[in-house]
């Protein structure tokens, strides 16, 4: 279950619950001196992974000199090897 984090408005207090999506609904509609604050976006995935930037110079030497030197090794059928080298 998701992690929230509340903010009471009448003192400032900020707090944390552990509840699913219903319950956190169902507890500001029941608490109306409450509101849900967003403190950071969460993490979906791998910037790099997802092709969002690419890895570093250092990185891309090191795959480029596995493509080199294992051509093929990574592919059942002996066709070419697929690693990206941007």
């Amino acid at each position: 279950m998701p992690t929230y984090t509340f903010e009471n408005t009448d003192n400032g207090e900020r707090f944390d619950k552990i509840m699913s999506m219903a319950e956190r609904q169902e507890y500001l509609d029941n608490n109306q001196n409450i509101k849900q604050l967003i403190v950071k976006a969460p993490s979906i995935g791998d910037s790099v992974r997802l092709g969002l930037r690419k890895p570093d110079d250092a990185f891309r030497d090191v795959l480029k000199n596995v493509k080199k030197h294992h051509p093929g090794s990574f592919q059942k059928d002996g066709a070419k090897n697929k690693i990206n080298t941007w």
